[in-house]
């Protein structure tokens, strides 16, 4: 069967990269394990180049915007420091100090002035061994302590072609001024003639490499200027290459500006401007954070039962979207399947509905040893997954459509008992993808669902932080009972269960945004509009905003709107 082709992907912004790291690192591990295991193709996001004598490498299909001062060690071709080095030897372990999260490595957005020092000399990479297992992406052997990690480059774990990161000299990383904090001026970048013809030549070297291009990815900061890059990078997208697929992924870290409003503003009038155009150039967009709310008013953030996680940290809460992600779009990197980007997103964006939100299991909740119609059936009443596209979490069993995705469950078929009926009708079914859609069609009754049950876990060996409960296995099963000794063994890898869902629960993100802005008084902020947005163009967005809110109405709570509005 053919495979379904190749995806480029973007990075546009500092938490963009921070998930970028994580999910090239997840790469690297799976690349780890036998070939006859793989069950998602390391083609569709990664390219084979040769390295110094003739051995063969792996490298991230990648274009990396980001600002001066943020790219860390990494030289600003997008090398590493030093060259590649053939290593035959066993994969390195990876050792991070201190408890779970406690003394994790800080991506704090600042740099020490011995960041790119303390890496020489520890670059080495892990290349194709004698055996006939695929080839290794080039991977860094050494993981910095917790004292000079301040950027994602400093636990990104894989090689870059030197293609791959573009330094906007423009702005500043971090600081008090020059830093790009405003859509206008994110927008403005994109239509200088310099920066354009730079990213197309990236682009264009990618593109030309594909046997057969699917599409693209776009991972893009939502809360600052780069949501305004993201606009115009989807644009360029959607009119150089039409007819591709293009997923974008709206990422925003855990915020903790609460007291600040110019930046509260800020971010919400980039969230709501990005997500108006960002989903109008693309097939698909998804906004994805732990944080509990994109509005005006903080919230708490998401918490997991088997994950303690500092949200303060962008090396752990971008983790945990890195393995949402990598779980998200597995549908078109299976080998077994031709699916596409685009096949996925047709699948959801029906009826105008190009936005859709995500939901996660990390790590999906199963004892060890149980079966998965046995697991299936302790969650009937609720799925045990979280939200993480920051909205007013819904307990409800409507959705319009979805894509599910569980991975790291055995296969195998239940044991059946002659004379004895089934214990459920979950376990009268002959394969786990029937007991997967089965169990999806009880739980959402008349939503189009797909899904795809893998046996190949999410990789969760260091630089992944080690932040997991103690009740967890080295498989990232649960036990059935506490450890009765202290264990220091990692956890090397987790089943996950994640879903992309066109749901009325985008109403309610929509909707709030829509209403945070109407709320303020937007001509007390000209800095903001300053920048290069018109407040016409403004109130246009704000009102496609309304508009995209209005495509996910079920028809309950079309009526009670205007309530809902005045009650806020």
């Amino acid at each position: 069967m053919a495979a379904a082709g190749e995806a480029v992907t973007l990075q546009l912004g500092h938490y963009a990269g921070c998930v970028g790291a994580h999910w090239w690192g997840l790469q690297a591990a799976a690349l780890r394990s036998p070939a006859e295991a793989a069950e998602l193709r390391a083609a569709a996001l990664l390219r084979t180049e040769r390295a110094a004598g003739g051995r063969e490498t792996q490298t991230p299909r990648l274009v990396a915007l980001e600002l001066k001062g943020g790219v860390g060690a990494l030289r600003p071709g997008g090398a590493a420091p030093e060259a590649p080095v053939a290593w035959d030897g066993a994969v390195a372990a990876y050792l991070e100090g201190g408890s779970a999260g406690g003394s994790a490595p800080r991506d704090g957005g600042h740099r020490t002035d011995d960041a790119s020092s303390a890496r020489k000399g520890g670059s080495g990479t892990a290349a194709q061994g004698t055996s006939p297992a695929p080839s290794r992406l080039a991977v860094s052997q050494e993981v910095h302590p917790g004292s000079s990690v301040r950027v994602w480059s400093d636990y990104l774990n894989v090689r870059l072609h030197p293609k791959s990161v573009y330094v906007i000299h423009q702005y500043m990383h971090d600081g008090d001024c020059g830093c790009l904090e405003a859509f206008g001026q994110g927008e403005s970048l994109l239509q200088d003639p310099g920066c354009i013809e730079e990213l197309e030549d990236r682009l264009h070297f990618y593109v030309e490499e594909c046997d057969y291009l699917q599409g693209f990815q776009v991972l893009c900061d939502l809360h600052n200027g780069f949501s305004g890059v993201g606009a115009k990078v989807t644009e360029l997208l959607y009119d150089e290459y039409s007819g591709k697929g293009i997923l974008t992924w709206g990422l925003t870290p855990v915020t903790s500006n609460e007291g600040d409003f110019q930046k509260n503003f800020y971010r919400l009038m980039n969230t709501a401007l990005g997500i108006v155009h960002l989903s109008s150039h693309s097939s698909l967009f998804c906004p994805l954070s732990l944080s509990g709310s994109l509005g005006i008013k903080p919230q708490p953030p998401v918490t997991f039962p088997y994950i303690n996680y500092d949200a303060s940290l962008n090396y752990h809460s971008s983790a945990i979207l890195a393995a949402a992600l990598d779980t998200l779009t597995a549908p078109y990197r299976l080998s077994s399947s031709r699916g596409s980007m685009m096949h996925l997103a047709e699948t959801l964006n029906f009826s105008g509905r190009k936005v859709v939100a995500a939901w996660a299991s990390v790590p999906f909740p199963a004892l060890r040893g149980c079966s998965l119609p046995d697991t299936l059936c302790a969650y009937q009443r609720d799925v045990p997954w979280k939200l993480l596209s920051s909205c007013r979490e819904q307990k409800v069993s409507c959705c319009f459509a979805q894509s599910v995705v569980l991975r790291g469950i055995c296969k195998g078929s239940p044991i059946s008992r002659p004379g004895k009926p089934p214990a459920s009708p979950l376990h009268a079914c002959e394969s786990s993808e029937q007991m997967l859609q089965r169990y999806l069609h009880t739980a959402f009754p008349g939503a189009f669902s797909t899904s795809h049950v893998l046996e190949q876990p999410c990789d969760t060996l260091p630089p992944y932080p080690q932040f997991f409960s103690p009740l967890l296995t080295r498989q990232g099963f649960l036990l059935d009972k506490p450890p009765s000794y202290s264990s220091a063994a990692a956890v090397e890898s987790i089943p996950v269960l994640a879903a992309l869902q066109s749901s009325p629960v985008l109403r309610t993100l929509l909707c709030s945004l829509h209403r945070d802005l109407q709320k303020l008084n937007v001509r007390r902020w000209a800095s903001f509009f300053s920048a290069g947005v018109e407040e016409g163009d403004f109130q246009e967005a704000l009102e496609e905003l309304r508009t995209l809110s209005q495509c996910y109405e079920t028809g309950f709570e079309a009526d009670g709107s205007e309530d809902e509005a005045d009650s806020d």
